[in-house]
This record gives C-alpha cells, sequence and structure tokens, in this order.
C-alpha cells in the first residue's frame, strides 16, 4: 500500500510540474534550475552542475550534467518504477551505482556503458542472491548465486550461465563438483549424494554419459559406459573388499537415470524482465547530438536527407521515445534476425562482399558440381553418429567416389551440368566434426546448395587458391593443393581430439573435404575445403587484420585511398591494443597457448590470427560517411543510428563467446622510432569495440620448401622479420606478438 501511495505522489509531483511549465509557455525542458540557465544556454559549460530535471513522459532526473547530459553523480528515475542512482558519463550510466525494478529487484555495483559490467550483487525479487562478476547484464567470471530454496553454486560463470569449473549444493544435502557448460552439468565431474553414494566421471548435458563409475558408501562400485540409453549402457560391478555377498549385483544402473538424479534438478532461477542498458533516457536529442559531436554550437539539421524525418520516432518536444520494454527472453529470436539500419532508420541489406556466381560465369558448372556432390554427401541416409570415432575412419585413403551423369544414375539425380564424379575425404570423421560444431544438416545443405548461388571473392589468396562465400554467409569454401589436402589428413586426428577437447578453440572449423574431376578431361582435380566463415555478422566490420607477428613485408600494398572496410590490414598496419575484460583475457591466453601447442606439435606455420573490428562509436560511421561524400551533414537520423547500435547489440548478447561478438576498448597506438617495428605506445584514445577473430590458414607445414626460403631470406633479412621460420620459434613470436596486442583492461 506504501509503494501504491508513493508511486500516486510521484505522478501528482510530475502532473504538477507540466502544468507549471505549460503555464509559463516553455518546453518541459526548461523547468532546469534557473541558476544553471545561462551555463545550458551556452552549451553547458566544461564543468559538471546541479539540475532538477523532470521529463515530458514523466521520468524525473536529479544530479550533476554536462553539455545537458548526466555526468557526475545523480538519480534516474523512471515512470515505470525504475530507478538508477550512482555514477554517470555523458548520458550514460558508468562507475558504480545502484538499479532498483519496481518489483523490488536491485543490482548494486559496477556498470559500464549503461550495462552492468565489472563486479556487482544481483538480488532478485524471489530473494535469489547473486555476487560475482558480469559482463553486459550477463554473469560471466567467478560469482556465487544462493537460491531462494537453499540450493547454492560457487564457480565460473560464462553468458549467464553457470559455465566451467564450479560447485552446487542442494538443500537436500547433495552436492556437485566439476564442469559445466550453458548452465548444465558437462564434462568431468563428481556428484555426492546426502546417503554418501557418489557417481564419479563423465556428463553431458546433466546427466551422465561416458566412462564413470558409481560408488557405494559400503566400498561396492560399478564401472563402466553410461548412457540413458539401455542399449548403450554397460559395465561391470565389483563388491566392495572383504564382502560375504554380492550386496548390489542386482542393481540396474538406470535407477541413477529415474531415481538418484530425481532430487537433483538445479534451479532455474529468476529471469530479469528488462536490463539497465533497455532503459533509453528519454533526453533532448538536440544534446545527445552535441555531446557525441564534441561542439555545443551547431544544432543538428532538422530532416534526413531520404524520405525518412527521424522526428517519426520523437515525442512533444522533441524528445526521442522508448524503445520499448524488451524482453530478451521471449523476443530473442524475432530481434536476433533484425538487419543492418541505414541513416534514415529503415533496414538495409549490407552490401555483399564477392561477384556472383550467375549462368556464364566461369565457375558456374563447377559451382553446380559441388551443389550436387554436397547434396549428395549430406542428404544420404547415414546411421546416428558417436562423438568417438575409430582410427579407421581417419585413415587418408578413406574416401569415397561417386559418378554424376547428367541423365542420373541409382544414386544420384540427372543434372544439366556436365559430367563429373565426386570424392568425399573421410566423410564420417567430417559428418562428426558437424555434429560436434552443432551444424544442423538441413541448414547446411541449405546454405550451400539452396537457391542462391555462391559468391566469388574477386582475387585468389597468396596461395593461389579462390574463395567462395555462400549467399548467408555461414560458409567460406577455398579450393585447395594436394599439399594442403595430404596436411589436413595427416593432422585430422589431432585436429579432432583438439576441437572436441577444447569447445572454445580459436582455430578454423572444417566441415567437409571434396574433390570434383570432369570425366574424360585432362582437366586438373579441383580440391577443396568446406570453413566456417569467421565475419559472419550483420555488424559492419570496420576493419580487419591479418596477424602473424612477423615484420618483413608486412604492411598492406595498396595506397591509402584504396583502402577500405574490405582491405585486409597486416601487422605493421596495427594501430590499436585490444583491452579485454579480465576474465575474457584469461580465456584468450590460455585457448591460444593450447591451439599454438597444437600446431606446432603438427609441425604447421604461417597461420594467422585474423581479427575484425566493429566500431560502436556511431562517431566512426559518421566520419566514414562524411569522407566518402565531401561537403555533406549527418542526417537527423543519426541519433536513431546511436540508439540502433545499442539495440542491435543487446539482440546479440547470447552470443558472446571467445573470439564472437566480444566486447572489448581499442586504445589508438603510435609507432615510435623504426617504421619496420611491431612496437607501438598507446595515446590513451580508446573506442567502443565489437572483436571477431580466429586462428586461420592452418595448413602450411615446415616442409623443404619453407626450409629453404628461411635460409634464402635470413640471408638477406633479420631471421626474427620474416614469416618462414620453425615451428617452435612462430609459435613463440606469434604468441608474444598476441599477446601485445591483446592486453587486460584495467
Amino acid at each position: 500500500m506504501a509503494k501504491e501511495t508513493g508511486t500516486r505522489a510521484w505522478e501528482s509531483t510530475v502532473r504538477r510540474t507540466q502544468a507549471a511549465a505549460k503555464r509559463r509557455g516553455k518546453s518541459i525542458f526548461s523547468s532546469i534550475s534557473v541558476a544553471h540557465a545561462d551555463d545550458e544556454e551556452a552549451g553547458g559549460g566544461s564543468e559538471p552542475y546541479h539540475v532538477e530535471k523532470p521529463l515530458s513522459n514523466g521520468d524525473l532526473y536529479t544530479g550533476q550534467c554536462l553539455d545537458n547530459l548526466p555526468h557526475g553523480l545523480g538519480k534516474y528515475l523512471w515512470m515505470d518504477g525504475c530507478m538508477y542512482e550512482g555514477e554517470w558519463c555523458r548520458g550514460k550510466t558508468m562507475g558504480k551505482g545502484k538499479f532498483s525494478w519496481p518489483s523490488g529487484a536491485t543490482y548494486e555495483g559496477e556498470f559500464k556503458s549503461g550495462y552492468m559490467d565489472g563486479f556487482g550483487t544481483y538480488t532478485g525479487t524471489n530473494g535469489d542472491t547473486y555476487r560475482g562478476y558480469w559482463v553486459m547484464n550477463l554473469k560471466h567470471g567467478k560469482g556465487k548465486k544462493d537460491y531462494v530454496n537453499g540450493d547454492l553454486y560457487e564457480g565460473e560463470w560464462r553468458g549467464g550461465a553457470q559455465d566451467g569449473h564450479g560447485k552446487y549444493v542442494w538443500s537436500n544435502g547433495n552436492e556437485y563438483e566439476g564442469q559445466w557448460k550453458s548452465g548444465m552439468i558437462s564434462g568431468k565431474g563428481s556428484l555426492i549424494w546426502a546417503n554418501g553414494n557418489r557417481y564419479v566421471g563423465s556428463w553431458e548435458e546433466g546427466l551422465p554419459k561416458g566412462e564413470g563409475r558409481f560408488l557405494w558408501v559400503d566400498g561396492s562400485f560399478y564401472v563402466g559406459a553410461w548412457s540413458k540409453d539401455p542399449k548403450e549402457q554397460n559395465g561391470t560391478y565389483y563388491p566392495s573388499t572383504g564382502a560375504s555377498t554380492l550386496g548390489n549385483v542386482d542393481w540396474d544402473p538406470q535407477e541413477v537415470f529415474s531415481v538418484d538424479l530425481n532430487d537433483c534438478k538445479i534451479c532455474p532461477g529468476e529471469k530479469v524482465s528488462i536490463m539497465p542498458s533497455q532503459k533509453t533516457l528519454n533526453w533532448s536529442e538536440e544534446a545527445v547530438w552535441r555531446a557525441r559531436r564534441g561542439s555545443c554550437s551547431e544544432a543538428p539539421p532538422r530532416k534526413s536527407t531520404g524520405a525518412y524525418d527521424s522526428r517519426s520516432m520523437c515525442d512533444g518536444d522533441g524528445d526521442s521515445s522508448d524503445v520499448g520494454d524488451y524482453n530478451g527472453d521471449d523476443r530473442f529470436e524475432e530481434l536476433g534476425t533484425a538487419r543492418t539500419m541505414n541513416h534514415s532508420g529503415f533496414p538495409r541489406e549490407t552490401k555483399k562482399q564477392g561477384e556472383t556466381i550467375s549462368k556464364g560465369h566461369k565457375n558456374y558448372e563447377l559451382m553446380l558440381n559441388l551443389q550436387l556432390g554436397i547434396r549428395h554427401s549430406v542428404g544420404k541416409c547415414a546411421p546416428a553418429t558417436s562423438l568417438d570415432l575409430k582410427a579407421s575412419a581417419f585413415d587418408p585413403k578413406e574416401k569415397v567416389w561417386t559418378k554424376f551423369p547428367p541423365e542420373g544414375s541409382k544414386h544420384t539425380p540427372p543434372h544439366q551440368s556436365c559430367d563429373f564424379r565426386w570424392k568425399d575425404y573421410c566423410p564420417l570423421v567430417f559428418r562428426t566434426l558437424r555434429k560436434l560444431f552443432k551444424v544442423d544438416p538441413a541448414d547446411y545443405m541449405l546454405s550451400i546448395c539452396g537457391n542462391d548461388a555462391l559468391r566469388e571473392l574477386s582475387s585468389p589468396g597468396k596461395s593461389g587458391s579462390f574463395f567462395y562465400l555462400t549467399n548467408d554467409d555461414r560458409y567460406m569454401i577455398k579450393t585447395m593443393k594436394k599439399s594442403e589436402v595430404k596436411v589436413l589428413l595427416r593432422m585430422l586426428p589431432a585436429y579432432y581430439n583438439h576441437v572436441r577437447a577444447f569447445e572454445n578453440t580459436l582455430v578454423t572449423k572444417f566441415y567437409g573435404l571434396h574433390c570434383v574431376k570432369l570425366t574424360g578431361t585432362a582437366q586438373k582435380k579441383v580440391r577443396f575445403v568446406i570453413m566456417g566463415n569467421l565475419f559472419r555478422t550483420e555488424y559492419t566490420i570496420n576493419k580487419r587484420f591479418d596477424l602473424k607477428g612477423s615484420s618483413h613485408g608486412r604492411t598492406t600494398d595498396k595506397p591509402e585511398a584504396e583502402i577500405d572496410e574490405n582491405t585486409t590490414l597486416k601487422d605493421l598496419d596495427l594501430n590499436y591494443i585490444f583491452r579485454l575484460q579480465k576474465s575474457w583475457f584469461q580465456e584468450l591466453h590460455r585457448q591460444v597457448d593450447r591451439d599454438c601447442e597444437f600446431l606446432e606439435q603438427e609441425r604447421i606455420m604461417d597461420y594467422s590470427l585474423l581479427v575484425g573490428l566493429h566500431f560502436r562509436e556511431p562517431s566512426f560511421s559518421k566520419e566514414l560517411s562524411e569522407s566518402r561524400t565531401p561537403g555533406t551533414r549527418t542526417p537527423r537520423g543519426y541519433y536513431s543510428l546511436l540508439l540502433q547500435d545499442s539495440f542491435t547489440y543487446l539482440c546479440r548478447w547470447a552470443t558472446i563467446r571467445l573470439g564472437i561478438n566480444m566486447p572489448a576498448r581499442a586504445e589508438q597506438t603510435v609507432r615510435r622510432g623504426d617504421c619496420d617495428t611491431l612496437v607501438r605506445e598507446p595515446t590513451g584514445e580508446l573506442k567502443d569495440v565489437i572483436l571477431f577473430f580466429g586462428i586461420i590458414d592452418i595448413l602450411q607445414d615446415y616442409d623443404i620448401s619453407k626450409k629453404l626460403e628461411h635460409a634464402y631470406k635470413s640471408i638477406h633479412y633479420d631471421p626474427t622479420s620474416i614469416s618462414a621460420v620453425d615451428p617452435k620459434q612462430y609459435s613463440k613470436r606469434f604468441r608474444d606478438f598476441i599477446y601485445r596486442a591483446f592486453t587486460e583492461d584495467t
């Protein structure tokens, strides 16, 4: 009742303030402390000043301002009852503060750019309490959660769910300690029941799966392969030492699934309906414009250069209206399909990279052959695959040839292309890899073999290989030399074990290895591999870098005027240090070490870290548009772009992982001294970015040609600066460079 009375009093206060402002013939934004009216007219000055600012929709801000934006300490109360009190920076919650929901839930801790980010405590409406680290509104890093039902979890979190090593204690006395994945028990771990019995072994999606043992308090135990499917369950029972009877010999292992695990359910906890970053400020668009421009003397243009007028997004006296109460759980799929917005606010299709392979293109028939072969390989019925593969599946001789006559055959359909033969290398291995990488066969086939044509990138790579992209940008297809095929087949067992062991591996994901040969011709075979496209995103990749850690020849050979968003820059062109949140930096360090050790063991060198940057600062897009169209001014829809950038970012929070959609800060650097040095000095100028990165070109072994290249270039250049070096030296140099380019954000 007290809460309801307080809300009514608040509404009454707002109505009286609005009425008084109208009587004075002023807009609601004129209701600012009179003592600072001159400051605002002059643009706010350089020092924060105090205001009490009721807004047209009933919101209220009280606290410090700079350039007519919250800056310093202040409190913002939304009409729906949400409230933030704490530190601000240029209109964004930044620093330490407290956010409270009308339901009674609270978060108190660190904020960055409007997000719960850093260390903080969330107390839910139902009494659940989490105390630990956050990244962009999500529990991420070390943390402890006390559930209202008496359960407790303490350990690692990632993307809002238990992930990594952690311990869960149920209120009934059961305990689990071990590995987690996406909020479920998965990996190696031990569960101890309150009665003293325990299971130690492998888990998958919350259930025993794989090798493990069940132990009773009397010392007897059962060892075997575990599965919820009785047909896959097998093992042996061992009685305790000195036991006079077989005790539990008649026990059925399936009882663990049907009985014992019933009282080991993980509490789902409470879901947050709306995040602090989703609460927009009903503030003057002009003030935001000025703050972003860094100028207070020029007002924004009033209309978009296009047909759309951004005033349709505003209420009353020009205030930007709320985006709305977005529910991240219920509407994520719908919003996740949002396309990039142009300055007018309408969705637009970003320009596709490469040339569409249509009829008449020199590689049109090759594309048809490839699509026919993939459809045949993926579409044919195959038994369910286990992740445990026999050594015979990796045999390089394990390949299947299929004839594709134009008239069709018993196993292939008629087609309009030429007569050709199709080869699948190690088909079972690649089918299992696709399963491991969670690739749906139907989606995979549709991406490559659908009605949309492939796109050929404009020029071949340094190796002479050609690259093709699927229309949805999911997959990249690369033609290969015979030597590269041999390297991939040789390292395939180790590669499979590596990507299976390390879910966050940065090495290229391979989905298929194939060959096409036209029948009855002397034409060479065309071998190709299908890989994941690292830059498959709806963000614009503003800059891209190919980094090896070497300096000789590692600069772009294009004139500066020809460098654009599709230009791949190199080591000497890198003018940023990427600052990552602590837990991400630690994970990057661990994973790069693991990946480089794997590549070193396989005698691989000459690989690169491909890095893509999306600048979250709208000013970057503005600078690009102005540089391309001299004399034009950014449209009024600029602010809508700012809102859209944050909103689109929010839509993709669930996809953040190592190397994908990673939030970071890029600090500008400058080179001192020798123009060929890789060492640069930071300037302190920071930009918010989204990072995409991965290790590519992992099929070059240190063969005789590379040894000769190393010997020749060492005579003419500094041996430490050239790319062709021993795999061990290459790995060390690569890691040293990466750990200078990526650092922990303090």
